[in-house]
């Protein structure tokens, strides 16, 4: 009788509940609005809905794209420049997600420095950098599209790079407009940009999430559970910036919540996650191709031991989005 009654209660429960898959997503920096699909779907539960309990692993020194090739993880949230360069390099991933659905980075001075004005101002300015090759193409492409010569200091001071700018130690960095940017408003920093896609540089898309190859081989259908879900989160934080801003508060530890606030609101305003009919993390062929191109081409990729590479004409390998139509 005992075990009509245990084999009643489990026939009754739902799938999710009966048997939870684990997977894992390393994430690519500490948790910030960036992520806000993957802790919005794990909160409201539309991954115990898909029968997955998923672990978001904080970041690490590793590259996320390091600790998923290595197999140490099911899932990476990557930069586009991290994943191609992993791409480039020969490791084994593929893209299925772009956060982003347009730039949201930008080139940032002070207002007050009235010896800028256009890109090709910067000749001879001090830039505050991150150390990758990416920078330098950036900058260098934006100043010869405006009829300037590339030539500029660099001085790498990683996060640091802010507080220089906003004492007048540098004269321009980079910023991401829907963090550093929101959080420079708050601060009070009067500051002004130059959008990359107006002075030479292929507009993109970002945030991209990927597994590897043999992973979405191997076990298709909790790729298609998990990125499924995946949208599901996005698109409910896209609707409900500001409870999508609570709920991330909750699950983070933030010095300033109202950075996270201000951040949530300018993704949705800018339709930086959801843009008119274009399926949340849907990846563009065009723009993708595009910005490959520009990193071939720039020499910022390169192949396995720094090796140098060429463009090989098609890239579509290096995403799937087929869990879309399943």
């Amino acid at each position: 009788m005992k075990l009509l009654t245990i084999l009643a209660t489990c026939f009754a429960l739902p799938v999710a509940a009966q048997a939870q898959e684990s997977v894992t997503i390393a994430l690519d920096w500490t948790l910030n609005t960036n992520h806000i699909g993957l802790v919005v779907a794990q909160e409201k539960g539309f991954y115990a809905d898909a029968g997955l309990e998923v672990e978001l692993l904080p970041y690490s020194d590793s590259a996320s794209t390091a600790v998923l090739a290595a197999g140490a993880a099911d899932f990476a949230y990557m930069t586009s420049l991290g994943f191609m360069s992993a791409k480039a390099a020969g490791a084994d991933i593929v893209a299925l997600w772009a956060s982003m659905q347009r730039e949201n980075g930008r080139l940032v001075y002070n207002a007050s420095n009235t010896e800028i004005t256009r890109p090709a101002d910067l000749e001879g300015k001090i830039y505050a950098g991150f150390g990758s090759a990416w920078e330098d193409a950036l900058i260098s492409t934006m100043i010869e599209a405006d009829g300037g010569t590339a030539e500029y200091d660099t001085v790498t001071m990683g996060t640091g790079a802010y507080e220089a700018l906003a004492s007048g130690a540098v004269d321009f960095t980079l910023e991401v407009a829907t963090w550093e940017g929101v959080n420079g408003e708050l601060l009070g920093r009067e500051q002004k940009h130059f959008t990359y896609a107006d002075y030479g540089v292929p507009d993109q898309q970002n945030g991209y999430i990927g597994t590897t190859s043999a992973t979405l081989a191997e076990t298709p259908e909790q790729v298609a559970a998990f990125m499924t879900a995946t949208q599901q989160g996005y698109a409910w934080a896209a609707d409900h910036p500001a409870e999508a801003a609570d709920i991330l508060i909750g699950a983070g530890e933030f010095q300033n919540p109202e950075l996270v606030r201000g951040s949530m609101a300018a993704l949705a305003e800018g339709a930086y996650i959801k843009s008119g009919t274009i399926p949340v993390g849907k990846i563009d062929p065009e723009r993708f191709s595009g910005m490959a191109r520009f990193l071939f081409d720039s020499g910022v990729l390169k192949g396995p031991g720094g090796a140098a590479l060429t463009w090989p004409g098609d890239v579509s390998g290096w995403y799937d989005q087929g869990w879309m139509t399943k």
